[in-house]
Parts: structure tokens; C-alpha cells; sequence
């Protein structure tokens, strides 16, 4: 779903809705627009506009919360990488190799979540689709598993590689399970419903002037603005509100020292 696309459809229902409601109001008879029927429709949609805005609320906040939970991820696997690193440095030259490899699947999985940051141009003859892909770190887990330990310190230092590198695998389908978002269009839909009702309703008992208009615009445009919000953040490796990269690029920055 692209965010502006529904936060501009989301704002031209609602003032669209508003502007119907205005029109409503000059051709209903006067009995359905009497004292009395105004009070049932004002109570009926304040609760209408109540549950909307308990729902928005809602969706704001379990947006942020999960893009948070996601940034959070992503820095914990930086850091993990930068661990797997610094044991195997620990381990001796023998793990050079692995190293350098580590560095290649990491820089290839920021390219495959940043593509637009990546350099693919650096290393000319590198697969960056092999490497990126699961296979890049069961590769990575078997040449971990393959190293042959001198002593006891290189094979407690092989064990923690061996979790390390566990650790990045899971976080690495984790990653690919958060890629899409989770918000459902039915649920969507309803939602958009609920607030153009609510909007006609503003119509019908409103003032027919400039001023009432262009607040009833700028309310729409809120609306849209949060509902564009919520998308945003709800598919945050892509877009304007996305995760930034830094903790990957200090990752990298860090490998091989």
C-alpha cells in the first residue's frame, strides 16, 4: 500500500464527505433537520467519531510500537554481527577468511534492505544475491562449524561463533517475516467509512461559508495525515519514516578490526 496514495484517498472522503453533507443539508425537509432529530445524530455520531478516534489512536500507537520493536531488532543484529566478528577475531588468523565473508553478508543484506545506499559497484565480482540470500549465512555457519580448534580456548570461542551466527540467522528470517506490512484493507476500509460518516455529518449542520470549509479541509487533511502515518510506519524498511542503516554501516565499519 502506498502511504500517500491512502492518505490522499483518506482526506478527499472525508472532506468530500463533508462537502456532501453540506449539500444534504440544503435539500433534506425541514422536519429531519428539527431540534429533535439533530440531538439522535449529533449523539449518534459523536459516538461514531468516538470509536473512530479510539481506533486511530490505537493504530498510531501499535505503528510506532512496532516500528520501534523493529529498529530495536535491527541494532541488536548490528551489534551481534560486530560480536561474531571480535570472536572470531579472538580465535586467530585461522578465522580470517570467515571475517571477510562475514563482512561480505552483511554488506549484502544491507543492500538488500537499503538498496538505494548500497554500492554494489565496490566488488565488481562478488554474487551479492547468493551471498544475501539464506545460503550466505549457512555458509557463514559452516565454515564456523568446520574450523578445527587448537586448544580448549579455540573451541569455547568456536561455540560462541557457532551461537553467535545463530542468533543473525534467526533475526535474519525474522526480518524478512516483518518485511510486508500488517494492516489489513477490510480493516482499512471500515475505518475510512467510519470517518467519512462522521464528516457528512459535520456537513449537514454546518454553516455554508468560506471559513467552515476550509477548517472542514483542514481537518480531512489531518485525518488523511495520520492514517498516512500509520501505513508509513507500519512498512519500515521503505518510504520517508523507514529505520536508517547507520547501525549497519557502523557494523561494517567495524569488521575486520
Amino acid at each position: 500500500m502506498n502511504p500517500f496514495v491512502i492518505g490522499g484517498l483518506v482526506a478527499l472522503c472525508a472532506f468530500a464527505g463533508a462537502l456532501i453533507g453540506m449539500l444534504a443539508g440544503r435539500t433534506l425537509p425541514q422536519h429531519h433537520l428539527s431540534s429533535e432529530s439533530k440531538d439522535v445524530i449529533k449523539v449518534a455520531m459523536a459516538m461514531m467519531a468516538t470509536i473512530s478516534a479510539l481506533v486511530v489512536s490505537l493504530l498510531i500507537s501499535t505503528a510506532k510500537t512496532g516500528f520501534d520493536t523493529k529498529d530495536t531488532e535491527l541494532r541488536q543484529t548490528a551489534a551481534d554481527i560486530i560480536v561474531l566478528d571480535r570472536i572470531l577475531s579472538q580465535y586467530g588468523p585461522e578465522a580470517k577468511a570467515i571475517r571477510e565473508y562475514l563482512r561480505l553478508v552483511t554488506e549484502a543484506r544491507m543492500q538488500a534492505i537499503w538498496a538505494e545506499e548500497g554500492d554494489p559497484s565496490a566488488e565488481p565480482n562478488v554474487d551479492w544475491h547468493a551471498i544475501g540470500d539464506d545460503r550466505g549465512i549457512e555458509r557463514l555457519q559452516d565454515q564456523i562449524f568446520n574450523l578445527q580448534p587448537k586448544d580448549e580456548r579455540q573451541q569455547f570461542l568456536k561455540n560462541n561463533a557457532l551461537r553467535a551466527a545463530d542468533k543473525i540467522a534467526e533475526s535474519r528470517w525474522l526480518l524478512l517475516e516483518q518485511m510486508s506490512g500488517r494492516i489489513q484493507w477490510p480493516f482499512l476500509a471500515v475505518l475510512v467509512f467510519w470517518l467519512t460518516v462522521v464528516f457528512i455529518s459535520f456537513g449537514v449542520f454546518a454553516p455554508r461559508n468560506a471559513s467552515v470549509i476550509a477548517a472542514l479541509f483542514v481537518c480531512a487533511l489531518s485525518v488523511g495525515g495520520a492514517l498516512y502515518m500509520i501505513v508509513e510506519m507500519d512498512e519500515p524498511y521503505s518510504g520517508y519514516i523507514r529505520i536508517p542503516s547507520e547501525p549497519f554501516k557502523a557494523a561494517i565499519n567495524q569488521l575486520g578490526k
